[in-house]
Order: C-alpha cells, then structure tokens, then sequence
C-alpha cells in the first residue's frame, strides 16, 4: 500500500528589529515521493507560494492552524486547574507481573514471588532487577505481601483488570493522586496533548487507571482526575468508627463563578436520588434544580467533551494543552447536558441498565479461543451489510450483528471494539468475557447515540458561555 505522505518545507527569512518576533512561511506538498521529487526538481524557494504562519503565544507552531474561536474557547476553565490534585496513572514498570485478568492468578503469582524473593531464577523470570532508576528488586526484598493490596484497575477502555497496587513498588505510583480512587469515588482521565489523533482522549473510572488507558500514542500520557479526596486514614477500623470524610477535589474559585451563573448552590454531596440516572427521562425534576452537586459538574464537563461540534470547532486547541470546558450560563441547557452526560458515565463504567440490552449474537458452539485472523487484523471484521457485520474469533466461532459504528469507535488513542479482543489472542473467552464484551459494543453504539443528542443540545461557546 503506497501511503501518502506530506511534506513540510520551512523558511525563516527577513529582517527584523530586536523587538519583533520572526518570521515563519510554511509550505506543504502532499503526494506520493515521485510526485514530490518532480515538483522539487522543477521548482525554486522563490516559485513556492509560502503561507505566513500565525504566531500566538505561548505556542508558536510550526503548521498552519486555524484560530477561529481562540478567544472563546479561552474563556472556559482547564480541567486541571478545576481539578487541583492530579498526576498521571500508575505506570508499574512490570505490567507482566502486576497485572492481571484474574484475581486468584494474580495472587498466586505475587504471593509466591515474595514467599521466594532470593530466588533468582523466579525473579529473573518477572525481570524483578534494580536499575538506575527502579530499585525494584531491593523494594520487593523489603516488602510483604498484603491481599487487600490487589485492586480492580482500568487498563484499557472496558478493559478491566486486577493489579497489585503497592506504592513502593510500582515505577510511578502516583499515589498521593491515585490513592482516592481505591475509595468510592469517580474520575476523568484525559491527555494533556493529542500527538496522532484530534480530541477523543476522555474516560471515566471508578478505579486505578493506568498511564496508557486512554492512549498509548507518543506524547498522549494518560493524566487521572478525581472527583473527591479522601481524608488519611488514623488508626485501624473498628465497627464505632465513622467513614472516611471526603470533599470535592475542585477549585473553590470556579465552583463560585459557576454558583452564580446558574443561580444555584453547590453542595458537598448530592442526595441518593439525584445520583440515579434518569435514562428515560427528558426532564430532570424540579427538586434537583436549585443545588449542584461534584457529580453534576463532572457529568456536564463529560457531555461536553463528547460533543463532535464541540471537539471540531476547538480541535486545534484541545491538542495542546488539557481541555478547557466553558462555563455554563443557562441553568435549562446545564441540566440537560448533567442527564446526557451522566448517562454516558453510566455507559462507560457499563452500569447502565442500557448495556444488558444485547444487540449482538454469539451463536456457535466451540472452544472461545481468541485465534481467527480474516485480514492483516486479528480477529477480523467480516461485513454482512452497510452497518452491520460477524467479528470472528476463531474459524468457528463469532459475535454477530456487530454495528460497524461500534467496531470502528475511538476512545483516545483505541478502538475499544478491537483492542479488547486483541488483547486476548489465544487466549480462552470464559462466559462472562463473552457478556462484557457484547456490553461494549452496546456502549460505544450508545456512546455514538449519547454524542449525538449532545449536539442537539448546543455545546458551542456562545460569547461567555453555553447556550441552547
């Protein structure tokens, strides 16, 4: 397959006075390489047709951008600065070792490389060495084992697993951030730049995330924001003592902006019926509307980061820095998009009753082994109309009537549909993979449907803020 490839020429030219920033023409040449050896060979620096590029601090690009709607989108505050404690997932050094798909594996495992920490055949074959960097080896030596230590992680989108989270010993524990998140809690995750794609690098857990769940592309680490943080725990517990005290982890500054704007009172917490997702509702109730709650504001921000007019317009922006997201100045649009959003939150932690509605078949008996290869991609996408098609596993085995929509969706840097499964190759689908994994493709068919009706709402930054 011959790939198209651009060809970027610069030229910095001109005099200027100390002042004044220099200038930068750009000028792009796409085509195959004959083509552009052709155009080079019969051309000169003065017969190109140079494009001044815009200059705006502080990022001085070298490609042309399009900067409609910059002052806009400036107005809207960054996640990280609503966010005030953040860092980037756990990276353990080992995945090999540290992570697994089951539980009673993954403690075996541990279990017995502590209960054999001088033997160093076992600890070769984990790659347990101290570097420069990582003294793995004398951490693990000085450790022990503690079962209450394993821990639900999302490491890729859907992709739930077990890891052995012991801050000592993981390469970047991010702890001081990661920490709330094996509490009861939520949190976005998202990229502070987009290296390959434009703006689809946002999720939600209830978990430990790991670095590259939302993308594993150079530059696009995985940044964790948690809604709550948790107050340190004193002591041991016994059946007297009170729960772990939470707070929002938001900055009190935009929460009191947002506070007037809408005319509504924020609060810590938010009454157990306001938590329920109201899917086959088109109205949130009167009662709910004169307080916000933390989980009102993480499901606005996660409807408007869904938003394609939203992502298109600010793609440009969304690239380089974490996303800014406007404030909301009209109560009815802001509670709209809290619905739409927090039933994508639903969607995407698959909790909602909407994902146990399967629009998918698995309709052949055999061994579930991960094996088919159809094309260069395994397993392979076999299409039996314009929407839908088989994704087989094996040479006997499929899931049927697979949207198309569903098996191409990105989240970040994936396609959830594909990598789930290429994940698994050779390995054997239990009866539960084969559930979870119909419980995708009903989430990213409804995730499509969700961004949609998002649109129809209005996401767009009108002069300080959304409008309907």
């Amino acid at each position: 397959m011959v790939k198209y490839l651009p060809q970027n020429i610069f030229i910095k030219t001109g005099r200027k006075r100390k002042d004044e920033l220099g200038k930068v023409f750009h000028f792009d040449l796409f085509g195959k390489r004959e083509f552009k050896y052709n155009f080079l060979g019969e051309n000169t620096i003065k017969s190109f047709q140079w494009n001044l590029l815009e200059s705006i601090e502080l990022n001085f690009y070298f490609v042309n951008k399009n900067f409609l709607g910059f002052n806009e989108y400036e107005k809207g505050f960054k996640i990280d600065k609503l966010f005030e404690v953040n860092n980037t997932g756990i990276e353990t050094g080992r995945d090999d070792f540290f992570i697994d798909y089951d539980f009673k594996f993954l403690k075996k495992k541990i279990e017995n490389v502590f209960q054999n920490k001088y033997d160093n055949k076992l600890l070769n074959e984990f790659k347990i060495t101290n570097t420069t960097s990582f003294k793995f080896k004398d951490n693990l030596i000085r450790s022990f084992f503690d079962e209450k230590k394993i821990r639900k992680i999302l490491y890729r989108p859907f992709d739930l697993r077990y890891t052995y989270y012991d801050k000592n010993l993981q390469r970047r524990a991010s702890y001081n951030t990661i920490k709330h998140l094996i509490k009861d809690n939520f949190a976005l995750s998202t990229c502070r730049q987009q290296s390959t794609f434009d703006f689809q690098h946002i999720l939600v857990t209830n978990c430990i995330i790991e670095r590259c769940t939302v993308s594993l592309q150079t530059k696009e680490t995985g940044y964790v924001f948690p809604l709550y943080l948790y107050s340190e725990e004193t002591g041991q517990q016994t059946t007297n003592q009170k729960p772990q005290e939470r707070t929002p982890n938001l900055d009190p500054e935009i929460i009191q902006q947002i506070e007037k704007a809408l005319g509504l009172t924020f609060v810590h917490e938010k009454e157990a019926e306001g938590n329920v997702c109201m899917a086959n509702s088109d109205e949130v109730r009167d009662d709910f509307k004169t307080t916000f709650a933390p989980i009102d504001l993480l499901d606005y921000i996660y409807a408007v980061l869904h938003s394609p007019e939203y992502r298109e317009k600010y793609k440009e922006f969304l690239k380089i820095d974490f996303p800014r997201v406007p404030y909301p100045q009209d109560s009815e649009v802001f509670w709209k998009l809290v619905e739409l959003g927090g039933q994508l939150r639903q969607v995407h932690l698959l909790e909602s009753p909407l994902v146990d509605q399967r629009i998918t078949g698995y309709p052949e008996d055999g061994d579930n082994v991960v094996s088919r290869k159809i094309t260069k991609t395994s397993p392979g996408y076999e299409p039996i109309s314009e929407t839908h098609g088989k994704v087989w596993i094996n040479d006997q085995q499929y899931f049927d009537k697979v949207p198309l929509i569903a098996w191409e969706f990105y989240i970040g840097g994936y396609q959830p549909a594909q990598k789930w499964l290429k994940d698994r190759k050779e390995r054997t689908l239990e009866f539960d993979d084969i559930l979870h994994y119909q419980k995708i493709i009903v989430a990213l068919t409804e995730t499509d449907r969700l961004m949609k009706k998002i649109d129809k709402v209005g996401v767009v930054i009108k002069d300080h803020g959304i409008v309907n």
